[in-house]
C-alpha cells in the first residue's frame, strides 16, 4: 500500500508519517497471523483429544479396565474372610464409583474434553495412566522432557545431515543435466517410497546381524561407558543405524527435488542473460539460483526443524531408542491418552511458532511479499 505525499509536508514529517503508517500496516499483518496461528492451534489440539479418546469410547474401555482391578483386588482382600455377596458387591461398587470420580469419568465426556483443552494449551498434561519415566514420575511433563533429548539426537542428526548433503549434491548434479549421477539420482527416486523403519530392518540384518560391527537397538550398551568420552562414542555408535535408516529412506527424493527445483530456475531468461554477460557458475548460482529459491529453502528447513520435535515412531520402535517417538506408540498401544495429548500439543506449538516466524523471514528475504493490502 502506497503512501500519498502532501505537497505543504516537510521530508521529516513524511518520514515520521511513513513510519507510523508502516509500523501500523506491521502491527495489524502480524496480529492477524497470530490470531489465526491461537485458532488454528486451538482447533488442531481439540480435534486430537477426541481422536486420542475415540470420540469417548477410552472411556468406555477405562471403565471396564477399573472394574476389572477392582473385581481383582476385592477377590484378593476377602479370599480368606467369610463375607456375604451382598457386601462384597457393594464394596466393588463402591471402589469402582470411588476411582471413575478420581479419574473424571462421572462427568460426560464432552465436559471434561473441554477441560483437557484447557490443560493442554497451559501445558498442564496431568499425570499419565500408566507409563512411568524412568525415575518412576508419573508426570507427562517429566515423561516428555525424560524423552525428548533421545529424539533431538536421533531426528537433528539425521535430518540436519539430510537437508545440507541432499541441497549441495543437487545443485552440483543441476549443473551437469543428463549425466550418470543426474540420471542415477532420478532413476532411484522411487526407492524413497520405502519407509524408514523397513530400512532399518536390512540395515540391522546386515550390519549387526551378519558383520556384527554395529549394535542391534538401544542408545546405549549396558552397563553404559564409565568415562564420558567412551559413554559419547558409545552412542555415536547405536546412532548409526537408525539415522541412516531415516537418512537413507528421504535422500534420493530430496535430492530429485531440489534438482528439479534449481533446473527450473536456471532455465529462467535471466539466467541465460547473466551468462552472456561473463557471470561465472558460482556468481549465477549464488544471485540467481540460490536467491529466488531462498523462501523455498526457508520452509523446508523451518518444517524440518519442527519435525525433529516430532520423532519417528515406527523408527525408533524398531531400533529400541528411547525418543518420543517409542513413547508416543506406548502410549497408543495402552490408551494413554494424556501422554499422547502432550506430545502433540508440543508439535502444535511448534509448528505454530515455526509457522509465525517465518512470516518474518518472507518478508525480509521475499521482496514479492506484502504487509498487507492496496497496491
Amino acid at each position: 500500500m502506497s503512501i500519498e505525499t502532501n505537497s505543504q509536508e516537510t521530508p521529516i514529517e513524511y518520514a515520521k508519517r511513513a513510519t507510523r503508517e508502516t509500523a501500523k500496516r506491521l502491527a495489524r499483518f502480524f496480529s492477524i497471523r497470530l490470531v489465526l496461528q491461537i485458532i488454528t492451534i486451538i482447533i488442531g489440539v481439540y480435534i486430537t483429544i477426541l481422536v486420542a479418546n475415540m470420540g469417548g469410547y477410552v472411556d468406555t474401555i477405562l471403565k471396564a479396565s477399573i472394574i476389572e482391578e477392582v473385581n481383582m483386588e476385592v477377590s484378593a482382600m476377602v479370599s480368606e474372610k467369610d463375607i456375604p455377596r451382598e457386601m462384597r458387591e457393594q464394596m466393588v461398587r463402591d471402589l469402582v464409583e470411588e476411582r471413575e470420580r478420581l479419574a473424571g469419568l462421572d462427568q460426560p465426556f464432552i465436559t471434561r474434553s473441554f477441560h483437557h483443552l484447557w490443560n493442554g494449551l497451559t501445558l498442564n498434561f496431568g499425570r499419565a495412566r500408566f507409563m512411568v519415566s524412568d525415575h518412576g514420575s508419573r508426570m507427562v511433563r517429566n515423561i516428555i522432557l525424560e524423552r525428548l533429548p533421545a529424539t533431538l539426537l536421533l531426528m537433528g542428526t539425521s535430518q540436519l545431515l539430510l537437508f545440507f548433503v541432499t541441497l549441495s549434491i543437487a545443485l552440483a548434479v543441476s549443473r551437469h543435466y543428463g549425466s550418470f549421477w543426474d540420471k542415477l539420482i532420478v532413476a532411484m527416486s522411487p526407492t524413497s517410497s520405502i519407509p524408514p523403519w523397513f530400512y532399518g530392518i536390512f540395515l540391522i540384518l546386515i550390519f549387526a546381524a551378519w558383520l556384527k560391527v554395529l549394535p542391534f537397538s538401544g542408545m546405549v550398551d549396558a552397563p553404559p561407558p564409565p568415562t564420558k568420552l567412551g559413554y559419547f562414542l558409545n552412542v555415536l555408535k547405536h546412532l548409526i543405524l537408525p539415522a541412516g535408516s531415516l537418512f537413507i529412506s528421504s535422500f534420493f527424493i530430496n535430492t530429485y527435488s531440489w534438482r528439479t527445483f534449481f533446473l527450473i530456475y536456471s532455465s529462467e531468461d535471466y539466467v541465460d542473460m547473466a551468462k552472456a554477460k561473463g557471470l561465472g557458475d558460482r556468481a549465477i548460482e549464488r544471485r540467481y539460483i540460490l536467491r529466488p529459491t531462498l523462501p523455498s529453502i526457508i520452509t523446508s528447513f523451518a518444517l524440518l526443524m519442527v519435525g525433529i520435535w516430532t520423532g519417528a515412531t515406527l523408527t525408533e520402535t524398531i531400533f529400541n531408542w528411547p525418543g518420543l517417538g517409542t513413547t508416543i506408540y506406548t502410549a497408543i498401544s495402552k490408551y494413554d491418552t494424556a501422554v499422547i495429548v502432550g506430545t502433540t500439543i508440543i508439535q502444535a506449538y511448534m509448528l505454530g511458532i515455526t509457522v509465525f516466524f517465518l512470516d518474518f523471514l518472507y518478508a525480509i528475504v521475499d521482496p514479492r511479499v506484502k504487509l498487507g493490502g492496496g497496491k
